[in-house]
């Protein structure tokens, strides 16, 4: 039997009664009308003007006016220095009408990554990305209010499917920053077994084939054949879609997977900071 399609974008727009979106401009809302000086608002900075990076902007973007939060662009040249890059993070740092705050990456290469991120309020982080929220990932009973958007849209997805994660063999492939160690610590408190794989796990198809649910997050396309798999898991990630369709329970799609929830998760954090804020 076919595997049931875990569709991010219906499911962040529409997932039989009433979408992700849908909820979170009614909560939005409700939250303007109760505190009418919060008004949720997410400033965004960009360096450079790689095309890539512009495109994710735009349905950012889009996003934020559909939920009805505020959305600022602060756009730099590929020349900026870091120095300018961390005055402006300081300045929305101190700009309390400001709720939610991330630097699109990648960024250039001379501008360090890594001191970008670390300069961000951990308040305003809706990335998700800054030490002290990761931290907190690993700290038992310390779960930020801010989760990285693509794990916790991933962990949405694989809800979705009515699945109890309790007590499921997980494999993580990849252990980028981004997603696939979040990832691991989501499932992790979630309760699932979970094995992270990466460039130096030896046998990596047979930790895939224990595998109930999968996460492959490495950038590669069709990096999973449908052989490796164990039949019915769930997937997510870099997987040969018509291959593994044919073994798996449940498989995102690309595009309409992940990605949509990658922002529709995005926005949740910008809600939850600002909530926070008039509490």
């Amino acid at each position: 039997m076919p595997a049931a399609v875990i569709d991010g974008k219906a499911i962040s727009h529409n997932p039989g009664s009433r979408s992700l979106r849908d909820q979170l401009k009614a909560d939005i809302a409700k939250l303007k009308e109760a505190q009418p000086a919060v008004h949720p608002k997410l400033a965004l900075i960009q360096v450079g003007t790689r095309s890539d990076s512009s495109s994710y902007i735009r349905l950012k973007q889009k996003a934020a006016a559909e939920a009805g939060i505020e959305f600022a662009l602060f756009q730099f040249p590929d020349t900026a220095t870091l120095n300018d890059i961390l005055s402006q993070i300081q300045i929305l740092n101190e700009d309390n009408s400001v709720h939610g705050l991330l630097v699109q990456l990648p960024l250039p290469e001379h501008i360090d990554e890594a001191l970008v991120i670390d300069a961000i309020s951990p308040k305003k982080d809706v990335d998700g990305l800054h030490p002290v929220n990761v931290g907190k990932l690993v700290v038992r009973g310390s779960a930020p209010v801010i989760q990285p958007c693509t794990p916790k849209g991933i962990m949405a997805l694989i809800r979705s499917t009515g699945i109890t994660i309790e007590g499921k063999n997980a494999t993580v492939v990849g252990r980028g920053d981004l997603v696939g160690a979040p990832m691991s610590l989501l499932l992790t408190a979630a309760n699932a077994t979970v094995t992270l794989c990466h460039t130096k796990t030896s046998d990596v198809v047979d930790h895939i084939k224990r595998a109930d649910i999968l996460v492959v997050a490495i950038g590669q396309a069709n990096y999973v054949q449908d052989s490796s798999k164990k039949s019915g898991y769930r997937t997510v990630g870099d997987v040969d879609y018509a291959a593994a369709s044919k073994v798996a329970g449940h498989i995102t799609p690309v595009p309409g997977g992940v990605g949509p929830m990658t922002v529709a998760m995005l926005m949740d954090n910008v809600y939850l900071v600002a909530k926070g804020s008039s509490q």
